[in-house]
C-alpha cells in the first residue's frame, strides 16, 4: 500500500484518515516493524520470494514444500505484522496462549508423550458423556488437573506482560504474538515433515496428528481475523457448528455429524481444507503475479499507464472520465484488487473528474465501477481466475482467451455510459497544448508494456503461469534500465520484494477459513443439498436460478472477499447451473462474474466507498451511482448464460453474430442507462431503447437489424434536440 499512500498526498488528513478506515474493511493495517522484529520480517519476505522464484523459474518445488513453506511464512508474518485488535483481544489471546503453554508443558513434562497426554484428555471425556462429569472427574481426571492450573501461572505472566509491552510500543509484537507465531509455526513444520505418512494413515490418524491439526486449525481462523475482521471468519465457525451438529438441524440441512477430532484432521492434515485448492491456487500462481505487479509498478510503468489513457482521451467529450475507465483497465490488468485499483488510479483520476465538472458523487463512482473490470482483463485476472483454471482443469491460457472478448464489452458499457453522462451534463474535456499526441507518449513509454506483452506470449505458448511470472517480472528490472529515472537497483529491488510479499498476506490470511468452509461443504455434502435447493426454488427457470445465485454471491459478498466468495459460491451453485444445461466454463463465469458484484453494490461496497472518501461525497450515494455504472456486471452473466458463443462455444459465425450484437448491444446498453442519446430521453424514447438494447444483445441478423431500426428511430426522434452547453476546462487546471 505505500505506493497508493504516495499517490493520496493531495488529500487533506481528514479524508485520508477516512480512506484508511473504509480500506481497513478490507484488510487491518499493518504494524510498522522497527529493529531486530523488522529484519526478520523483511528476511521472510524476501525468503518467500526467492524460494518460490526458484520454484518457478528453476525447479518445481515438492507438493509439501510448495504448499508448506508458502503458509508457514504467511501465518508466521501474519502474527508478526498484524496487531491482535482490542484490549479485550490481546487479554483472550493471552489466555489462549497461556492455554497452549500448558498443553506443550503438559506433552512432555506432566504426561510422557503428547500421545498419552492425548488418549487421557479422550478417556476423560468419553466418561463424562456416557456416565456424567463427576464419575470423570473422580476416575479419569489424572494428573489432567495439573494441566489446568499450569495455565493460571502463564496467564499471570502473560496478561500484563502483553498489555505492558503493547502499551510500550504497539508497532512491535507482544509476547502472547511470538508464543503463537511458533506454535502455528510448529504445526506446519509438523504437516510438512509427515506429509507422506499422513497420507498413508489417512483416516485412520494417530492421537499427535489429532493435537497438532486442532492446534493449526483454530490458529488458522485467528490469523483470519487478525487481518480480515470477525465476518468471516465468523463464517467458518459457524460452518464448523455445521460439521459438528449435523444430526440436530432442519431436515434440509441434517446430515449425520463429525467428532471434533476427524473434523479438525481432515480439515487440517488433507489436501481437502486448510492446505487444499485455495493455497494451491496461491502457491502456484497468485503470489507469483503479485511480485509480478509489485515489479511493474517499481519499474515506472504506473505513470505510463496514465499518461497513455490520459492522451488518448484526455480532449474528448468527458475526458478525464474516460482516462478513469482506460487507466482501470491497465492497472487492473495487472492488479488482483479492485479496491487497490481505486486507489492507485482513482488518487490521479477522481480530482481531476471533479474539476472536470462531474459530481463528486460521479467521479467517486466511476472510478471503481472501472477499477472492478480489472478483475475479468487477462493477463491477470486476480486469484479468481487461477482458482476457475484450477476448478475446472482448464488450462489459465484458455481462461484468458475466453476472457478478452467479455471484458472488453464491460470496459466499452462504462466508457459508453461515462460519455452519454458527459453529454448529458456538457461536460467535454481537457483542452490546451499541455497535453502530447498520444503517438509522443506511446514512443516514449511503449517499453513498460513489454513485460504485459512477454506474460501473455507465454502463457498463450503453452509455458506454465508461474514460469510466465518469473520471465516478465525479470524483464521489468530490465526494463526499468531503459530511463535513467526508474533503474531497479538492489534497493528498489529489495522494496519491490518486501512489498510484493506483503500484498500477498491479505489473500494469504483467508487460506484457514476458506479451507474450513470448502473442506466442510465436501465432507457433508452441502454442495449438492444446495443445488438441489436452488433447482427447486427455480423450477424450470433458468433466469430465477441466475437470480437466486446473485443474491448468495451479493450476500457472501457482504462477509467475505470476492475471491471466497467466487470460491464458495462456486462449489456450491455451479452443479445446479450444469442441471439447466449451463456448460461449466459458463457457470463458473457467471459465478465469477456476479461475485464482483459486492466491490460496488451497497450496503456492502468498500471499492465504492474509497472511491467515496477520495471524491470526498457521501458513500452511500456513491455506492448506488457506481452501481448504475457497473450494471455490465449482471448483463454478461446473462449473455454467458443464455449465448454459448460468447465464451467462443460456437461456429465461427456464430461468434461473430454473439459479439457483433453484444457490442452494439452493449452502446445501446449504455444510452438505455444514462437516459441520454442526443439529448435527454423522455419516457417512450427511453422503453424504446430498452426494447432495442434486449433485441441487438439477441445474436440473430434480423433480431440485430430491428434492434438497430428502433435505435435509429430514437435517433431520429431526437434530430431537434439540444445538448447542455459544453463545458470546457484547461490542463493546468486538471493536473
Amino acid at each position: 500500500m505505500s505506493n497508493a499512500e504516495q499517490q493520496l498526498d493531495s488529500l487533506s488528513p481528514e479524508e485520508r484518515k477516512k480512506l484508511k478506515e473504509l480500506m481497513e474493511k478490507d484488510a487491518k493495517t499493518e504494524r510498522k516493524l522497527t529493529g531486530p522484529w523488522a529484519w526478520l520480517v523483511a528476511g521472510l519476505a524476501a525468503a518467500m520470494v526467492a524460494i518460490y522464484f526458484y520454484g518457478a523459474g528453476v525447479a518445481a518445488l515438492s507438493t509439501q514444500y510448495h504448499l508448506g513453506v508458502y503458509v508457514l511464512i504467511t501465518f508466521v508474518l501474519v502474527f508478526l505484522l498484524y496487531p491482535a485488535g482490542s484490549r479485550t483481544a490481546h487479554g483472550g489471546l493471552s489466555l489462549i496462549s497461556a492455554a497452549l503453554l500448558s498443553v506443550l508443558v503438559s506433552c512432555f513434562f506432566i504426561y510422557d508423550s503428547p500421545t498419552a497426554f492425548y488418549q487421557q484428555i479422550t478417556l476423560f471425556r468419553e466418561t463424562w458423556e456416557y456416565d456424567g462429569l463427576a464419575m470423570a472427574i473422580s476416575q479419569d481426571l489424572d494428573k489432567l488437573h495439573y494441566s489446568l492450573w499450569l495455565v493460571l501461572p502463564f496467564a499471570a505472566v502473560l496478561l500484563p506482560l502483553d498489555q505492558w509491552l503493547n502499551k510500550r510500543n504497539h508497532n512491535s509484537p507482544t509476547a502472547s504474538d511470538v508464543i503463537l507465531a511458533l506454535m502455528v509455526a510448529g504445526t506446519v513444520i509438523y504437516w510438512i515433515s509427515q506429509f507422506e505418512a499422513l497420507n498413508y494413515r489417512a483416516g485412520a490418524e494417530n492421537e499427535v496428528d489429532m493435537l497438532i491439526s486442532i492446534v493449526g486449525l483454530l490458529l488458522s481462523l485467528e490469523i483470519c481475523r487478525r487481518v480480515l475482521g470477525w465476518s468471516i471468519t465468523l463464517i467458518g465457525v459457524g460452518m464448523i457448528a455445521f460439521a459438528l451438529f449435523g444430526p440436530y438441524l432442519p431436515e434440509l440441512f441434517a446430515h449425520r455429524g463429525f467428532r471434533f477430532e476427524r473434523l479438525a484432521t481432515a480439515l487440517f492434515l488433507t489436501t481437502n481444507g486448510v492446505f487444499g485448492v485455495m493455497a494451491s491456487v496461491l502457491a502456484t500462481y497468485v503470489i507469483l503475479f503479485i511480485f509480478f505487479g509489485s515489479f511493474l509498478q517499481k519499474s515506472g510503468a504506473g505513470k505510463f499507464f496514465i499518461d497513455l489513457p490520459l492522451a488518448l482521451a484526455g480532449r474528448s467529450t468527458g475526458g478525464p472520465a474516460k482516462v478513469a475507465v482506460i487507466s482501470s483497465a491497465l492497472f487492473g490488468s495487472v492488479s488482483g484488487s479492485a479496491i487497490a485499483n481505486t486507489v492507485s488510479s482513482g488518487a490521479f483520476t477522481i480530482p481531476m473528474m471533479k474539476r472536470a465538472g462531474f459530481k463528486p458523487h460521479v467521479a467517486g463512482a466511476i472510478e471503481p465501477a472501472a477499477s472492478i473490470g480489472g478483475m475479468f482483463l487477462p493477463p491477470i485476472m486476480g486469484a479468481g481466475g487461477f482458482l476457475m483454471a484450477e476448478l475446472t482443469g482448464t488450462p489459465y491460457s484458455t481462461i484468458m482467451i475466453l476472457s478478452i472478448g467479455p471484458a472488453i464489452l464491460y470496459f466499452l458499457a462504462v466508457y459508453c455510459m461515462v460519455h452519454f453522462e458527459a453529454k448529458k451534463h456538457g461536460l467535454v474535456g481537457i483542452q490546451g497544448e499541455e497535453i502530447p499526441h498520444w503517438k509522443t507518449v506511446f514512443k516514449a513509454g511503449w517499453y513498460y508494456a513489454l513485460p504485459l506483452v512477454i506474460i501473455t506470449v507465454l502463457l498463450l505458448s503453452g509455458r506454465s503461469a508461474g514460469n510466465s511470472a518469473f520471465w516478465a517480472t525479470l524483464s521489468c528490472i530490465a526494463v526499468s534500465w531503459v530511463n535513467k529515472e526508474t533503474r531497479m537497483g538492489p534497493r528498489e529491488i529489495w522494496e519491490a520484494i518486501q512489498v510484493g510479499a506483503r500484498n500477498t498476506l491479505i489473500v494469504g490470511a483467508t487460506i484457514g477459513v476458506i479451507g474450513v468452509i470448502v473442506g466442510t461443504i465436501s465432507l457433508t455434502g452441502m454442495g449438492l443439498k444446495f443445488s438441489d435447493l436452488i433447482i427447486s426454488m427455480a423450477g424450470d427457470s433458468l433466469f430465477l436460478a441466475l437470480v437466486l445465485v446473485a443474491i448468495a454471491s451479493l450476500v457472501l459478498g457482504m462477509g467475505v472477499p470476492v475471491t471466497a466468495a467466487y470460491l464458495i459460491v462456486a462449489v456450491l451453485a455451479v452443479p445446479a447451473l450444469g442441471e439447466f444445461g449451463v456448460a461449466a466454463i459458463a457457470a463458473h463465469m457467471i459465478v465469477y462474474w456476479l461475485s464482483q458484484d459486492s466491490n460496488i453494490t451497497p450496503p456492502v461496497c468498500v471499492a465504492a466507498y474509497a472511491g467515496a472518501a477520495i471524491a470526498g461525497s457521501d458513500p452511500w450515494k456513491t455506492g448506488w451511482t457506481s452501481f448504475k455504472f457497473a450494471k455490465m456486471l449482471y448483463v454478461m452473466p446473462l449473455l454467458f448464460a443464455y449465448v454459448p458463443a460468447i465464451l467462443l462455444d460456437g461456429t465461427i459465425m456464430e461468434i461473430i453474430v454473439a459479439f457483433v450484437s453484444a457490442t452494439l448491444g452493449t452502446i445501446a446498453f449504455g444510452a438505455f442507462s444514462m437516459g441520454y442519446l442526443r439529448r435527454r430521453t423522455r419516457l417512450h424514447e427511453w422503453l424504446l431503447l430498452g426494447v432495442g438494447t434486449l433485441l441487438l444483445y439477441w445474436p440473430t441478423l434480423w433480431s440485430d437489424a430491428v434492434g438497430l431500426a428502433v435505435i435509429a428511430l430514437v435517433w431520429w426522434l431526437q434530430r431537434e434536440g439540444s445538448t447542455a452547453p459544453a463545458v470546457k476546462i484547461n490542463h493546468s487546471n486538471a493536473s
